[in-house]
């Protein structure tokens, strides 16, 4: 067990089914907060503030402290004008700090961001729980083959770009769920024929530029996110300071926890399960506000839907 701590039926709460389009009659754990901590000099979101070991301990400890359920170490920036790593500078990056964390928080669920094969493989040797492969296999064809014997779990992120470094690039879609949909529906087959059982996958449906530079189809996400949920999967959303959050005020990073908090609770009450996120306090609260409204929804009204 690792010291991880298991769920339990404590975990689960049953959410009452009504006419409105977004209430299920679903068994679901309550969210699950996802707190990043990136160890790049590079991070669009804290400008690599945990790129030392002191400050990536204390950082943990300060998500932990604030509700974090899982902690996700990223060694390799993957947005827009990040730079190249070699695969010996990511596991310099990652493998020392997951030392550290599973020395000083011995019970604390872990996750690694990469998409590396060997990155994956040696961080499930430290005790790494879940991995998050922004290519959904793609970046790295050894990837699946190489976790199928292991016991991660795995998140399939759907992103334009065949590549790890997502481009500033305006895609437009027919049907954005139905592009998402189909790409994952590919992904978990492919997993799956490689022997990752589909109870350890974790579908992503991607957001900001690994979506489009356009914000609209990000927003379109969250609104029909429920539509995903069928593939019977968990789903994971990563809103968190994205680009499609800067709205027509061209906020920066450090302006859009707002928006992130608005698009953290609508993920919830469209079927998220996971919350990836920077900011831990706040966006839990904010789930748990949501996960609340849901809890009540058999007396709500259902609003029209305005037609497509």
């Amino acid at each position: 067990m690792n010291g991880r701590r298991s769920l339990s039926t404590a975990d689960f709460s049953i959410l009452p089914i009504s006419g409105n389009a977004h209430c299920y009659n679903r068994m679901v754990p309550f969210t699950r907060i996802v707190g990043v901590l990136n160890v790049t000099p590079d991070s669009y979101y804290d400008g690599g503030q945990a790129a030392t070991l002191d400050a990536a301990v204390a950082r943990v400890g300060a998500m932990l402290d604030e509700g974090a359920d899982i902690i996700e170490v990223g060694g390799e920036s993957t947005g827009p004008g990040s730079t190249d790593i070699t695969l010996e500078e990511e596991l310099q990056r990652t493998m020392p700090v997951l030392e550290a964390l599973r020395e000083r928080f011995p019970q604390a669920e872990l996750s690694i961001d990469t998409w590396r094969s060997q990155v994956a493989e040696r961080a499930v040797e430290h005790g790494v729980a879940l991995v998050n492969d922004v290519t959904a296999g793609r970046g790295d064809p050894k990837m699946f083959s190489v976790l199928a014997p292991l016991s991660a779990k795995l998140v399939l992120m759907y992103a334009k770009d065949p590549t790890p470094r997502t481009m500033v690039r305006a895609v437009d879609y027919d049907d954005v769920i139905a592009t998402v949909r189909t790409f994952l529906e590919e992904r978990m087959q492919a997993a799956q024929e490689q022997g990752i059982a589909h109870g350890r996958i974790i579908l992503d449906p991607g957001m900001g530029h690994f979506v489009s530079s356009s914000a609209r189809y990000s927003f379109e996400i969250l609104a029909r996110l429920e539509e995903l949920r069928d593939l019977t999967c968990p789903l994971l959303v990563s809103p968190s300071r994205k680009s499609f959050l800067a709205l027509a005020e061209n906020l920066p990073p450090a302006e859009r926890l707002p928006g992130t908090i608005a698009a953290s609770a609508i993920a919830v009450l469209h079927g998220a399960q996971y919350i990836r996120t920077h900011d831990v306090r706040a966006v839990k609260q904010a789930c748990r506000v949501a996960e609340q409204i849901l809890s009540e929804c058999s007396e709500v009204t259902p609003l029209p839907r305005r037609p497509r």
